[in-house]
């Protein structure tokens, strides 16, 4: 009867370990798929305030964050440099991700 319960301990502790490291592993690949959205959207901006694409460089910025699943939460021009900030929901959580992007200084 002991070694039952010993045995019925360690797959539940394995068990309750690999769920885990399941949703830890999730978060990393949503933060990264979070921080690309921030990334592109940021770079749409800056194609936008550059003239390189035409339509407004905010506007541009919300499309492509929606296309990814984000939110754009905000939005800032200084002269050609767009700095965008997405947030998504994972679980129960508000992630928010930022990113710049402009010609090099």
């Amino acid at each position: 009867m002991a070694g039952t319960a010993l045995t019925v301990g360690v797959v539940g502790c394995a068990c309750v370990l690999a769920v885990g490291l399941v949703v830890a592993g999730a978060g990393a690949v949503f933060s990264q798929r979070l921080a690309g959205a921030a990334d592109a959207a940021a770079l749409a901006a800056a194609d936008a305030a550059s003239g390189a694409v035409s339509g407004f460089p905010c506007a541009r910025a919300d499309e492509l964050a929606a296309a990814s699943g984000a939110t754009l939460t905000a939005c800032d021009l200084d002269g050609l440099i767009a700095t965008v900030t997405v947030t998504s929901r994972f679980a129960a959580i508000d992630a928010t991700a930022s990113a710049r992007a402009g010609p090099p200084p």
